[in-house]
């Protein structure tokens, strides 16, 4: 598959675009989500796309340049940024940063020729390649402080499927009947994992695995027409996104088990919040009126203001339950993970 199509494919599944400004957003007797700055990945009409962000204030994420070609970086806390960041096995032009901790440890993916993503760890300038065994397809999403991970894969059966590695032991699970089960990260604390799935009728939402295993889903706000949870902390705050049915993406702020805060960025009609710190520092993205995805950082103050989400049904994690319509991931549109 060549860049230009990766991209494409990636759009497809990614909510759709458009930019202004710096603000708190908040409510009375209550805390709120401040933007403290916004950034790019130096050079002319880079798209910026920062994924996670660690407790020292370290973010990773990629950019997509003028030729469509995408890299991973790192925007370190003074506010400097590491050269991009390429897999050597990238063959393509496609290499993304995904997750990050605290001992600067970044994991991501990279494309190869066959259209197929796999995992990478990035430490100390050494990669270090990872596929889940048996795997076509594996890209790693998130990793915490004690260097556990998560992420998404497919194997010869064609499901997409999550996978958790948690002190070396892989588990691999899906959200019974999706077609698709991706998992983005995963806290020090509870080892919460949080992600999302894809439905039969192809529609995304949010769920997360609590520390016994258990899956809590849909997590869908009200008016929400797909919803993605991307990151979480070790207070088990989320972060995400969702869409609406006018086409507008909002910042999403999920406190377990079942609250939510909408958070738009001012002037933009897409908002994305992928990544949150223990200390409540946010990083994520919102797109201008030209197309353009531009980084930002922001900060919980107080505890910001929620609302009851839509009801949430549990499962137990079974790996049987797993029925798609069809496996095929070109059936729903392909299976590049949502950013």
């Amino acid at each position: 598959m060549k860049p230009k199509q990766i991209f494409i494919s990636i759009l497809a599944v990614l909510f759709v675009f458009p930019l202004m400004g710096t603000f708190a957003q908040q409510a009375a007797n209550s805390g709120s989500i401040e933007v403290i700055t916004t950034f790019d990945y130096p050079g002319t009409g880079n798209q910026t796309l920062p994924q996670k962000i660690n407790e020292r204030g370290d973010i990773v994420g990629a950019f997509i340049d003028s030729n469509g070609v995408t890299r991973g970086f790192v925007r370190f806390s003074d506010g400097s940024f590491s050269a991009p960041i390429v897999d050597p096995n990238d063959t393509v032009g496609f290499t993304e940063g995904r997750g990050i901790n605290n001992s600067r440890t970044v994991c991501g993916d990279y494309a190869t020729s066959d259209g197929n993503l796999h995992g990478f760890f990035l430490s100390g300038g050494t990669f270090t390649e990872y596929d889940v065994p048996g795997a076509v397809f594996t890209a790693v999403l998130g990793i915490n402080n004690p260097a556990d991970f998560a992420g998404t894969f497919i194997d010869g059966s064609g499901i997409q499927q999550a996978f958790v590695s948690v002190g070396g032991t892989l588990t691999l699970f899906s959200v019974p009947a999706a077609v698709a089960t991706l998992a983005y990260d995963i806290n020090d604390s509870k080892r919460l994992v949080v992600g999302y799935y894809i439905d039969s009728a192809g529609i995304l939402h949010g769920y997360y695995r609590d520390a016994n295993g258990t899956l809590h889903f849909p997590i869908d706000p009200s008016g929400s027409v797909a919803t993605i949870l991307f990151g979480d902390n070790n207070r088990n705050w989320v972060v995400g996104r969702y869409a609406d049915s006018s086409g507008v993406t909002h910042g999403l702020f999920f406190v377990l088990p079942n609250n939510f805060f909408t958070f738009d960025f001012p002037g933009s009609t897409f908002t994305s919040l992928n990544g949150i710190s223990s200390q409540g520092n946010i990083t994520g993205r919102y797109v201008d009126a030209s197309g353009i995805a531009h980084g930002f950082i922001a900060r919980v103050r107080g505890t910001p203001p929620t609302t009851p989400a839509g009801p949430e049904m549990k499962a137990n994690v079974s790996r049987s339950l797993v029925t798609p319509l069809n496996p095929s991931p070109a059936a729903w549109g392909g299976a590049m993970p949502a950013r």
